[in-house]
């Protein structure tokens, strides 16, 4: 009875011991740390560097050589039109400098007279597109059209607009050259035979000085810029974006503007994005080819002034009822997308498919459902059917792993190697 009693301790022993073996060779639960699949209003957006410059803005330059005199006026002084900015005495010419004096009056002359042209063939086109989206918008009423021309109608109508505000401001800086031009002819009518004359340069139009690039006295050629004119109240955005981005980029889209110096957020909206692209070199020296994208202020622009620094958000997507995760979930496997969900404790590779991306956020079309949790950051340990817990959920206080100690508020991926999440193009705001 005895030694019937003491196989059954060795063999209690024994199975203690061999449970004891069993819980130690079972590897431990991965650390992860989780977000939840949910939906919301996902806008994408292009960030670029943008800067302030006066819309309507007129550089004086010299009509004639000479020597011109020490400049009184100071930036931000008031002017009015045809007041006195500078006086030059003016150098006897050469037959060659008449001569080039003429042609130049000439080509001004004709530039006015092109952009008069312009003026009048976008009104015609403003005058046709007006009328094509009232009858557009009259057969969308009965339904014989879709509602998406409609809206194409109403966007071309706004660019036909944008267009003839655009020529009107190229007319009105072509007509200032021309009359600056016409002021030149008279002082070379006055001074061709003469001796050495003075010459007064009149502003063309009423403004402030944005901007004197030497005031004291000095020798100019003719066509040095001497001053810059215009009305600082009425300022516009310019932000040189990559050629790329500017192809989404369309008018009437909406700009948040940030970094100006407060923390409200200024609201734009694009005026025009140039059809032509110009060539840059970026910090890093690379050359790049980018566009410029004009925007008009919504909102006041406080104490904004000719030529600041603004950050810029251009609003090229946005949708309000998107399912989302967290770009990091999301991983390239193959030649498509993954995540790794969470079901019963074991992480699950699910096979997804993105639509819209940034660094912050992915728009998931297929393959989740709202409410579903995913792996953020997932290491390279983590593999379909390993078991996984929450880092939330860890009882501890810390968790010590090879590479040291994580607390509760720590990133897992800062311990372990992860995954490189798929990378966005635009930057993103996320709003559940």
């Amino acid at each position: 009875m005895a030694a019937h009693r003491g196989r059954l301790v060795y063999a209690g022993f024994g199975l203690l011991l061999l449970a004891l073996l069993t819980y130690a060779l079972v590897p431990s639960p991965i650390t992860v740390d989780v977000a939840a699949a949910a939906r919301g209003t996902l806008v994408v957006t292009v960030d670029e560097d943008g800067e302030t410059r006066a819309r309507d803005r007129f550089v004086v330059s010299a009509p004639v050589a000479g020597r011109v005199t020490r400049i009184d006026l100071r930036e931000g002084d008031p002017v009015a039109v045809d007041q006195v900015v500078a006086q030059i005495w003016t150098l006897p010419l050469s037959v060659r400098e008449r001569e080039e004096q003429l042609a130049r009056i000439v080509a001004t002359e004709a530039l006015e007279r092109e952009s008069e042209e312009r003026v009048r063939r976008v009104e015609t086109d403003y005058a046709q597109a007006r009328r094509d989206r009232e009858r557009i918008e009259q057969l969308a009423r009965h339904g014989i059209v879709s509602q998406q021309e409609a809206e194409q109608a109403i966007v071309g109508e706004r660019t036909q607009a944008n267009a003839l505000e655009e020529a009107r401001l190229r007319e009105r800086s072509a007509a200032a050259d021309a009359e600056a031009a016409r002021a030149a002819r008279l002082a070379l009518a006055e001074h061709q035979d003469g001796p050495e004359g003075s010459v007064r340069v009149r502003a063309p139009v009423a403004g402030r000085v944005l901007r004197i690039p030497e005031r004291s006295e000095r020798v100019v050629q003719a066509g040095t810029p001497l001053l810059v004119l215009g009305d600082p109240s009425r300022l516009e955005v310019v932000l040189d974006v990559l050629s790329t981005e500017a192809v989404k980029v369309e008018p009437g889209m909406e700009v948040l503007l940030e970094g100006w110096g407060e923390e409200r957020t200024l609201r734009a909206q694009v005026r025009v994005v140039e059809p032509f692209a110009f060539t840059k070199v970026s910090a890093l020296g690379v050359e790049e080819q980018r566009v410029n994208v004009v925007a008009d202020f919504v909102d006041s622009p406080g104490r904004l002034a000719d030529a600041y620094r603004v950050d810029a958000r251009i609003v090229v997507w946005r949708n309000d009822d998107v399912l989302t995760v967290p770009a990091s979930a999301v991983f390239r496997r193959g030649v498509g997308t993954s995540v790794f969900v969470v079901e019963g404790g074991r992480a699950r590779r699910r096979p997804v498919t993105i639509g819209h991306r940034s660094p912050t956020a992915v728009e998931i079309l297929h393959g989740l459902r709202a409410g579903e949790t995913v792996i953020r950051h997932p290491s390279n340990d983590v593999d379909d059917g390993v078991r996984v817990r929450s880092y939330r959920d860890s009882e501890a206080a810390s968790v010590t792993t090879p590479a040291g100690t994580l607390r509760p508020d720590d990133s897992p991926a800062s311990a372990q190697g992860s995954r490189h999440p798929i990378e966005g193009e635009h930057a993103a705001v996320v709003e559940p």
